[in-house]
């Protein structure tokens, strides 16, 4: 640094250009220099006041001798330049979602169908449902692995089962414990502790203050400012963001942590983890509530944002029975606060077409912030809707996020409706392709008839496939799908894994470089490879959702066996339909879209080109060889004694065996009990094996 004779800095009006130019050079140097040493060495040998005081002095001199500015300058990076992107880890246990609940007659509801799961509880109503209340953090989920009581690694919680690794950002929470507190020998092997990364309110005003100075851009809530900073290739820039976790759960565990919920929550503080002290024990339904609105009236005066109360079955061996329905538990459920409302006008209604050709109105706002979020989009839902309603453009109306994520209109104000308006006039054609628009007597909606020629059918289809729940491909986000449509680079979603051929071109088109080109292709090869329920799932069947997905996966195995079965099913009368039909969950409606999609001669030709660009692999059945069910399908029939049916059911699932709905001649066991009807007769007449429930619990080890 150029100083005077007395050792001070000299200022900067009185530096020449070569002064100057050499002192910015020894900045970008030791600035850099002590920068790999707090960001990634975790060793800083500068005060905050001194290290500031060098950035400063950078500043400064470039302001004055703009024309110097290097191309290593400090004022071109916060910390250290990243080392690579996220790589993926896959979760041990899944991350899974939860299920929703908005009133306290929905929340009896999910009460009474814990109980009517658990037979000790379906047979004596006295005994207490003990539940676990807690805050639902508006944050960002996240997964801490620790082995032996060492923290070594951090995951998102990505799609559920995959996740980003950020290890290095986690690092820099100042309040974590990267070693486990206690005895360690009383700690698990390993450990996965699961919370929410959250920024506090103040921190998160003091945030956007900087940002609004620096010239940049500000964030709109605490929760997009969290996750914005917690995946940040440059770990300096979440190191200057005061993350903090709340931890609640865990992952996987080499062994049991207490048997209760409550025990694991009182182990996370032993270990040094900020837990949330609103989360209590509460006995029923009436306590239960007591604390969803003790938490809602101090939700205004919280540091933090929260949306909701979560309630978790506290025993844990009652959480094990009950497990998982499609991608949430049993036993936990949300009771989310009511959404924020707010008044504003529709400018127009727009007719949106979906994938499956339905026609969503949707209202376009007069843009207004709702619950901290600009909205200027709300779904009107269907022409009912809009009817009963009596929605009309113009009009003042009251939106809500409901669950505060989707806007929706829940009512109109009538006192300013203006003058002359007109009843909307829902449309009887396509609104992209012409194509009639027709509504079956059973459906609120409205369909395209259009189908392949319609191009915005196709569009969401492409969309559709490429999400996170399908092919779930990094970096092919909607306006790529748009514009390589428009543009004839992809007409069928076979023609992503074409791409390639294109690549000149690609890396030629505005916006795009050529590592970006090389990222997509890259993400796109990854995913040649696909788990045969998530291509049934990125297919856009008509009600086919993850759930059915992964039962049609479960019963045909193999991509050649369902698409044969299909095809035997479309005989009317034939075995593949009383197959497909006795699948538990699937029912006469869904099956008539499933042969419907498997005949269409478009659809064949497109699964035809899947199977030659793709690996599609055969659904991966429970790994258990000491499982006697493994791959049977079982019909439970009659009033069973020890436990419910619904409980034998998802017991018999997680064993690995199929259960079906009737009886025939691909029936491995019937499990029989008092009452047992035609089922029972009919599984005799073909030889089918009939348990008692004595029998079948004897059977899978439980007897």
């Amino acid at each position: 640094m150029t100083k005077n004779k007395t050792g001070e800095k000299l200022p900067v009006e009185k530096l020449t250009d070569l002064e100057a130019g050499a002192e910015l050079k020894d900045l970008a140097v030791e600035i850099s220099a002590h920068d790999k040493v707090y960001y990634q060495d975790d060793a800083p040998v500068l005060s905050d006041g001194e290290y500031d005081a060098l950035r400063a002095r950078n500043q400064a001199l470039e302001a004055a001798f703009p024309h110097l500015i290097r191309e290593d300058s400090p004022s071109k990076r916060v910390g250290v330049a990243p080392t690579s992107g996220f790589s993926k880890v896959a979760h041990a246990r899944p991350m899974l979602s939860l299920g929703n609940v908005f009133s306290e007659e929905e929340l009896a509801d999910f009460l009474g169908g814990i109980r009517r799961f658990l037979k000790e509880l379906t047979d004596d109503p006295s005994i207490p449902l003990e539940m676990v209340a807690e805050p639902k953090i508006d944050g960002l989920s996240i997964s801490l692995r620790y082995e032996k009581g060492k923290f070594v690694s951090a995951a998102t919680r990505g799609d559920g089962s995959v996740g980003e690794d950020v290890t290095a950002n986690l690092k820099t929470f100042k309040e974590l414990p990267f070693e486990l507190t206690g005895n360690v020998s009383e700690v698990p092997e390993i450990v996965e502790v699961r919370g929410e990364v959250y920024l506090s309110k103040s921190d998160f005003a003091e945030l956007n203050r900087r940002q609004e100075a620096a010239g940049e851009k500000v964030f709109a809530n605490p929760r997009n400012a969290a996750a914005g900073s917690l995946r940040q290739l440059d770990v300096s820039i979440t190191a200057s963001r005061p993350l903090k976790m709340f931890a609640y759960a865990w992952g996987e565990l080499s062994e049991p942590v207490g048997d209760t919920q409550w025990a694991f929550f009182e182990q996370l503080k032993a270990w040094g983890f900020q837990v949330n002290d609103l989360t209590q024990i509460c006995g029923d339904l009436d306590e239960l509530m007591a604390a969803y609105n003790n938490i809602s009236e101090k939700r205004a005066g919280l540091d933090y944002d929260i949306d909701g109360v979560v309630y978790k079955v506290n025993r844990l061996d009652w959480q094990e029975r009950l497990g998982f329905v499609s991608r949430a538990p049993r036993w936990a459920v949300a009771h989310k606060f009511p959404a924020e409302k707010a008044q504003t006008v529709i400018n127009e209604i727009d007719i949106q077409v979906g994938r499956t050709g339905s026609l969503t109105p949707v209202a376009k706002l007069e843009p207004v912030t709702v619950g901290g979020v600009v909205v200027s989009n709300a779904t009107l839902h269907n022409e009912d809707e809009i009817a009963r309603k009596d929605i009309r453009v113009g009009d003042s109306v009251v939106i809500q996020r409901a669950g505060d994520v989707i806007p929706q209109v829940v009512e109109v104000v009538l006192d300013k409706r203006p003058k002359g308006s007109k009843a909307f006039n829902y449309p009887g054609k396509c609104p992209i392709c012409g194509s009639d628009a027709v509504r079956d007597e059973d459906e609120a909606v409205r369909r395209c008839t259009g189908g392949a020629i319609c191009p915005a059918q196709v569009v969401e289809r492409f969309k559709h496939f490429v999400s996170r729940g399908a092919f779930d491909i990094e970096g092919f986000g909607s306006k790529h799908v748009e514009a390589f449509f428009d543009e004839g680079l992809i007409t069928t979603p076979a023609d992503i894994f074409r791409l390639k051929t294109h690549e000149t071109d690609l890396k030629t088109r505005e916006g795009w470089g050529e590592k970006s080109v090389d990222n997509l292709l890259a993400a796109i090869e990854e995913r040649r490879t696909v788990p045969l329920e998530r291509f049934i799932y990125a297919l856009g069947i008509r009600q086919i959702g993850q759930a059915n997905a992964r039962l049609l996966a479960k019963q045909y195995i193999s991509i050649g066996a369902l698409r044969q079965a299909m095809k035997d099913a479309s005989v009317i009368g034939s075995d593949a339909l009383s197959d497909l039909n006795n699948i538990d969950g699937v029912g006469p409606s869904v099956v008539g879209d499933l042969i419907t999609y498997f005949k269409e001669d478009k659809n064949k030709e497109l699964l035809d080109d899947f199977e030659k660009e793709l690996a599609i692999k055969d659904f991966e059945a429970l790994d258990d060889s000491s499982s006697p069910v493994v791959g049977k399908t079982i019909v439970f029939t009659g009033t069973l004694e020890t436990v419910t049916r619904g409980e034998a059911k998802a017991r018999a699932e997680q064993l690995g065996a199929k259960v079906a709905g009737s009886v025939s001649k691909k029936t491995d066991y019937v499990v029989a009990g008092p009452g047992a009807g035609s089922k029972a007769k009919k599984a005799g007449e073909l030889g089918v094996t009939i348990l008692s429930e004595e029998e079948w619990l004897a059977l899978i080890g439980e007897g």
